[in-house]
């Protein structure tokens, strides 16, 4: 089957009749969870349960479960740290950094998957300039190449428990000071010097576990007036054709006011399709949702199989984890005891 573009969010703890509705409906291709729908493990496995049987059997689940403060389900689940701990590890020891990474990402994939939930939309890969609250602490570091080899090692990990990975957020949220949840940031600085540090972790893990790309909701002014999510010139020139990326490009959370600038719920997602995105994300409105997936937009038919195939990708592989397989395995409790002594 054909995956649509809309990835949407659902609206409680079990699935309501809209939500029924709206996952049956063929131009969603994918739901993301948060908070807002976990109570417990027991609960957050029947509402996966009950999507896979309402219509979600073959489109991917999402979560932003990246350790540290970004870490939607914390009862039952181990406390990822954050990547910021990780990095300072990894300047004391490179090698026992990388194998911490390479377990933070183990564990934090295992426990979703044996939720079945698809992919963790991580990890981050922005520089930490010491500018951004909003990225802060989820930065392994100000260094791209050390940002590049810890990031390496995180989706190392997500692949070993079956689980693709998304670097975000393309090319770099790290500089700019203002939130784009907030306000629409801008970067100011020249192409030449966003590829050598920023984008720099994007090209070197390009051959790697990197099934996914989340562009930023922030203007790069010396190279387009558009933010990164809706500039061609980002997502296909430079993210497709120079460093030569062929996996999903999903676009961050269209109810940002970062986004806003591009009209309503309508238009935005218009021009991330147009611009290069395989799928859009609206996580929160309802309303939006339904102004998406009752009246899907033209775009919406663009490039349908390529897109679907780069979507696809991300559905998470290999035999289903049980959490009493996890509570059996040696290497698992071995990696939660080393991670949560940091």
């Amino acid at each position: 089957m054909n995956l649509g573009p809309f990835i949407i969010g659902l609206t409680g703890l079990t699935l309501s009749t809209d939500d029924v509705r709206r996952i049956q409906n063929p131009a969603v291709g994918g739901l993301i969870l948060f908070s807002r729908n976990f109570e417990n493990k027991t609960q957050l496995m029947e509402l996966l349960k009950s999507i896979r049987a309402n219509g979600g059997r073959h489109k991917p689940v999402f979560v932003d479960h990246e350790g540290g403060r970004v870490q939607r389900f914390r009862e039952g689940f181990t406390a990822i740290p954050s990547m910021r701990q990780i990095g300072r590890r990894a300047m004391e020891d490179l090698d026992d950094g990388l194998k911490l990474a390479r377990e933070a990402g183990y564990v934090m994939a295992a426990e979703l998957r044996a939720c079945d939930i698809d992919m963790s939309f991580a990890p981050v890969l922005d520089l930490d300039w010491g500018n951004s609250e909003i990225i802060g602490d989820r930065s392994f570091s100000n260094d791209p190449k050390m940002v590049s080899r810890l990031a390496a090692a995180v989706m190392n990990g997500m692949a070993l428990a079956g689980m693709q990975a998304c670097g975000k957020h393309f090319p770099g949220h790290g500089w700019v000071k203002l939130d784009s949840h907030l306000a629409l940031p801008q970067d100011n600085r020249s192409l030449t010097d966003i590829l050598r540090a920023d984008a720099l972790p994007y090209e070197l893990n390009n051959a790697l576990n990197m099934a996914s790309v989340m562009p930023a909701h922030v203007v790069y002014s010396e190279v387009d007036i558009k933010p990164a999510c809706f500039s061609k010139i980002w997502i296909e020139d430079i993210l497709r054709v120079k460093l030569g990326f062929d996996g999903a490009v999903i676009s961050d959370d269209l109810d940002m006011v970062g986004a806003h600038g591009e009209g309503n719920i309508r238009d935005r997602a218009a021009a991330a399709l147009r611009a290069g995105c395989d799928a859009v994300l609206s996580c929160n409105n309802f309303d939006d949702i339904e102004a998406l997936v009752n009246d899907p937009i033209p775009e919406a038919l663009r490039n349908v199989e390529i897109r679907s195939r780069r979507m696809t990708r991300l559905m998470g592989s290999g035999p289903l984890m049980t959490w009493s397989g996890l509570a059996g395995s040696y290497s698992y409790q071995a990696a939660i005891e080393r991670i949560s002594q940091l």
